[in-house]
């Protein structure tokens, strides 16, 4: 009697069609507590571990750590998973493991995004035209030709100065959406000054040479650090500002800046003043900071590598805006020790503080884009390494 089976050929599936099956049934059985056996058979079968099914955007990853199982996240990194996938909610498998002080699974996830995130530096590095975004580098800056993620758009684009409803100080540029729609970006916004007011504390309290500081900032914005620092007990001797922006430009000739004694301002990118040598004629600076717009973590590394030369000596010290992945917890992790790591690479220790940037004002961003969405702010402060 012939079989009455459906033979394989009679039943018409594609591969996404596969992929979509054994993906739903890993994170299902992952979700309800299935055994490692059960999981590993389905692995071995083409369970796909970057999936996240349709409902809740929940990856394998997700489900582990929903599930608190660190052995099991360990199994999917190796395998391949997506250390850094959003679900629905906008949370990584990270996140969902931070929200159970599961720290073992956490750990887990951040050093994967870490080593992935090196890995794919040093690959841009030497090759950048071959490296493409892929879905383990979405941090900090996927493909983007607006003021918000370049610097030549940037430049050319119009900025404004003002001040909000809140009586809050902003500098403000427009950039298009993928959706043609036109959204305001804050360049930099009056709230940020608690976090600029301990920068430049602990940049020169108890510093040797508080008396006669010689200081380098990269990018004015709305003002905030240069007007600190020129607030100190002691004027510094020399004050070398570098902002590219001509309407910033404007906005300083405007308020008094270029008057202002022992202040020169470099008008163009940190980078011509790299190469052209200016800033080593000005033989070391005590105090180096830097907060520039629409630059990405590669060119901060740069101007990391750059701190040798232009720190005047073990007594230098050295802090930048840390906005790096700030959008999510998991990602500002991240990279505050991918930048550590950097920092330690050119002979600089890094010792981290936290600022609290909670607000009881809800509505601070006005009409502009998030781009800090943390309750704490990590702000560095580095040093040269002491010679043994």
């Amino acid at each position: 009697m012939a079989s009455t089976e459906p033979e394989v050929d009679d039943v018409s599936m594609d591969d996404e069609d596969v992929a979509t099956l054994l993906g739903e049934n890993l994170v299902n059985t992952i979700l309800e507590g299935g055994s490692p056996d059960s999981i590993k058979k389905l692995l071995e079968d083409g369970a796909p571990v970057w999936y996240q099914n349709e409902a809740e955007g929940t990856s394998p990853l997700h489900a582990a750590a929903y599930m608190r199982n660190p052995q099991l996240a360990k199994l999917l990194i190796e395998k391949g998973a997506v250390w850094n996938a959003v679900d629905y909610l906008k949370n990584t498998a990270g996140d969902i493991s931070l929200s159970f002080n599961d720290s073992e699974t956490y750990i887990l996830i951040r050093n994967a995004g870490i080593r992935a995130e090196l890995l794919l530096g040093i690959l841009s590095s030497q090759d950048k035209n071959k490296v493409s975004s892929t879905a383990s580098n979405l941090v900090l800056k996927q493909d983007d030709d607006t003021a918000a993620g370049s610097t030549d758009a940037f430049l050319s684009s119009k900025l404004t100065h003002t001040t909000d409803k809140h009586g809050q100080k902003v500098c403000m540029v427009k950039v298009r959406t993928e959706e043609g729609v036109e959204e305001e970006v804050g360049v930099m916004m009056g709230w940020e000054e608690g976090i600029m007011e301990e920068t430049v504390r602990r940049l020169t309290e108890d510093h040797p040479n508080n008396e006669n500081l010689t200081i380098l900032n990269v990018g004015f914005g709305l003002g905030i650090i240069d007007t600190l620092f020129q607030s100190l007990p002691h004027l510094p001797a020399q004050h070398v500002i570098i902002e590219p922006h001509p309407d910033v430009l404007q906005h300083m000739r405007e308020t008094g800046w270029y008057a202002k004694p022992n202040v020169t301002i470099l008008e163009g990118k940190w980078q011509d003043f790299v190469a052209n040598q200016k800033l080593l004629s000005f033989g070391g600076f005590d105090i180096v900071y830097t907060d520039t717009f629409s630059e990405d973590y590669s060119a901060l590394k740069s101007f990391f590598e750059e701190l040798p030369d232009i720190l005047s000596g073990p007594n230098a010290r050295f802090s930048f805006f840390h906005g790096l992945g700030a959008t999510n917890a998991l990602f500002y992790d991240v990279y505050t020790h991918i930048s550590e790591m950097h920092l330690a690479n050119i002979g600089l220790n890094v010792e981290w503080s936290d600022v609290d940037v909670t607000m009881d004002d809800e509505d601070r961003w006005g009409k502009s884009r998030e781009y800090f969405a943390l309750p704490t702010y990590r702000l560095p402060i580095a040093k040269m390494k002491a010679l043994a």
